[in-house]
């Protein structure tokens, strides 16, 4: 299990990547971020909501509104432009930074 500053120093990043994929709503991106992390990860409503609204009051991911086929209303997030370019920075910082502790721990390249 990741600790949760590491919880917390990821889930920008992997919130982001999750949606350059597609719309999402948020138990399924709870459920999507257990699944690839193999239960390494395992967020809450109550960690990820926070988040999410962060990301959209700094203009990274919007939302809206869906009425599902089942009736019920569910909120869906996008990825903004803003978005794709703050996660292209992520994604070269933790690149960098996987780098720089590579070597700093004497780990040899992986093929």
């Amino acid at each position: 299990m990741a600790s949760k500053g590491l919880m917390a120093a990821t889930t920008k990043p992997l919130i982001l990547t999750i949606l350059s994929e597609g719309k999402n709503y948020g138990y399924n991106i709870i459920q999507q971020v257990k699944k690839i992390s193999d239960g390494q990860l395992q967020w809450s409503d109550g960690m990820l909501y926070p988040v999410l609204h962060r990301l959209e009051k700094d203009g990274f991911i919007s939302s809206e509104w869906i009425i599902t086929t089942s009736d019920r209303r569910r909120k869906y997030y996008s990825i903004t432009e803003a978005g794709k370019k703050e996660l292209h920075v992520e994604r070269e910082d933790w690149i960098s930074l996987h780098s720089i502790l590579k070597n700093l721990w004497g780990l040899k390249p992986t093929t």
